[in-house]
């Protein structure tokens, strides 16, 4: 699947087809999203400029729960219980920043990117 960049893939105000000048760079490469869900931990390996490299979490089955004093605990992932980037994300259970998890310490709020960071954070916002 590729997704249109700036000018190479777009049509002339009069309707017409624009050729482009040039063709695609490496550094616009695109990947396929990966969304994270609720399952036996998994991450996959994803190559970034300059040679360095990073992971995307896959599955997740615990988050790093802090709370409001600061501590940090690991947690047990139970569902996805809303997520405000798409509602059926919620249905399928993907782990978005944002999105509120319901883990064994209680309601969590996601504060980290699972896909750019590789590790679930979330912040408690209420105790079971």
């Amino acid at each position: 699947m590729t997704r249109p960049i700036e000018n190479l893939v777009k049509r002339k105000a009069t309707g017409g087809r624009s050729r482009p000048h040039r063709t695609r760079r490496a550094f616009e490469k695109d990947g396929y999203a990966i969304e994270p869900l609720v399952g036996p931990a998994s991450s996959r390996p994803i190559n970034r400029r300059g040679g360095h490299s990073t992971s995307g979490v896959i599955f997740a089955d615990f988050a790093n729960v802090s709370d409001s004093t600061g501590k940090s605990t690991k947690s047990k992932i139970v569902r996805v219980k809303k997520s405000p980037a798409n509602r059926d994300y919620e249905r399928r259970g993907v782990i978005t920043k944002g999105a509120v998890l319901e883990t064994e310490a209680g309601e969590a709020v996601v504060s980290s990117r699972p896909t750019a960071d590789g590790v679930v954070n979330a912040v408690l916002t209420s105790k079971k």
